[in-house]
């Protein structure tokens, strides 16, 4: 089976069992920046994609329901948040105009 080009938002599994996603592709350094479902961020290079996959290290996933595991959002982070308290907020923003006297 060819080796699968790698394309940013596809997930993958290494062998061992980390999912992860492709978040970058530099195609004139030739590697790849991947994203673990905890967070951490790494480089690959084309040549060690190539060896994993064709040695069974890596294999296409879907990416995972619960995709909060790789970003820092805390459950809480909305809470107490309504329509109306966002209108509350606009209120209080100062306009972009404001403070220009017109006719100085």
């Amino acid at each position: 089976m060819a080796t699968p080009q790698p394309a940013i938002g596809d997930w993958y599994r290494l062998s061992g069992g980390a999912l992860f996603e492709v978040v970058a592709l530099d195609d004139d350094d030739g590697t790849i920046e991947i994203q673990y479902f905890d967070g951490t961020v790494e480089e690959m290079d084309i040549e060690d994609w190539e060896t994993q996959w064709e040695d069974g290290g890596l294999e296409a996933a879907e990416a995972p329901e619960d995709w909060s595991g790789s970003v820092d959002v805390e459950a809480t982070d909305d809470e107490g948040r309504n329509s109306d308290s966002l209108g509350e907020d606009r209120d209080l923003r100062a306009s972009a105009l404001d403070g220009i006297d017109l006719f100085e």
